[in-house]
């Protein structure tokens, strides 16, 4: 199912974020979002997510308790290991999607590592295998390859394309970076201005 957000208003306090605001996200494609600190991209997602709720409008093709999402940080639990933070997210019949998963993202020799024994990336990597493990429809991403270098960023790119090709879901990928959104994405749309305004790049 398509997501639609339609006639969407937020505001905090006196600042109007979004005003009468709509877009549509097509189902199992890959969306970028770009736009200027400040635009409102990330408060998007937190919409999407049911984490702040709009002052009015409709959001509609969202599945409740359906949505995974990739946070610029790993969000790792530093007391599990790699497997027991992918098991954390799934029921026990669900458990057997982990091996195959970090089989994938080339992690498996490190499923009983712990998080601070991993480099930054493959940290990520952990986040990125923890997403596709949690059975969703809708995966978001802010900002997951920020803090990683040109070819780092080009593996994880390469990674994540290998998993949702397995496993398509609608995916919402907000970055800053046009060529890595180029990489990855179906369309990108720029946000700017306040109250929002989106426009398609490509």
């Amino acid at each position: 199912m398509d997501i639609k957000i339609e006639n969407l208003t937020k505001a905090y306090g006196n600042e109007v974020i979004y005003c009468d605001f709509s877009i549509k996200f097509p189902e199992n494609k890959i969306t970028g979002i770009m736009g200027p600190s400040g635009s409102g991209k990330t408060t998007l997602l937190n919409l999407l997510a049911g984490v702040t709720a709009p002052d009015s409008g409709i959001i509609e093709g969202v599945e409740d308790g359906k949505v995974s999402y990739i946070f610029q940080e790993d969000r790792l639990l530093p007391w599990r290991t790699v497997k027991q933070n992918l098991c954390f997210v799934l029921d026990k019949e669900q458990e057997s999607t982990v091996a195959p998963i970090l089989e994938m993202v080339g992690l498996a020799e490190y499923a009983d590592y712990y998080p601070k024994a991993l480099s930054g990336g493959m940290r990520q990597r952990v986040s990125i295998a923890r997403a596709f493990c949690y059975p969703s429809s809708l995966l978001l991403m802010d900002e997951p390859f920020s803090s990683l270098d040109y070819e780092l960023k080009d593996r994880m790119a390469e990674d994540f394309k290998r998993l949702w090709r397995q496993d398509p879901k609608t995916v919402i990928y907000v970055s800053h970076n046009r060529n890595e959104l180029t990489k990855i994405c179906d369309a990108i749309y720029l946000l700017k201005e306040k109250p929002v305004k989106v426009e398609k790049i490509t």
